[in-house]
């Protein structure tokens, strides 16, 4: 099971996504990122991409689409915050969107 990001650890992995995008959520212990696609069937694609590589970590985003540009917010639930599954996640979706 995962385990909630110490202050620490937690900074360090929030610094680390910062170039890339990734911002704090104010309020809450999630990362949030605003990906920009070239046109919605781009967008589409990737957001199946992710999909799958969600379900093999069976760690899912909260994330909305609306035409080129898609949201998206990572918080583990089960911990109440940010876990290391949070930013393998977020670096794979990264990667995705090259």
């Amino acid at each position: 099971m995962a385990e909630k990001l110490d202050d620490a650890a937690r900074a360090k992995a929030v610094a680390s996504l910062a170039d890339s995008g990734w911002e704090d959520v104010q309020g809450r212990d999630a990362i949030h990122k605003t990906f920009v696609f070239k046109n919605f069937t781009r967008a589409f694609g990737w957001m199946t991409q992710v999909a799958i590589v969600a379900e093999k970590m069976d760690h899912h985003p909260e994330w909305s689409n609306v035409y080129k540009t898609v949201e998206v917010t990572l918080a583990t639930h089960d911990v109440g915050g940010l876990s290391e599954l949070d930013v393998t996640l977020a670096q794979k979706m990264d990667r995705l969107a090259q």
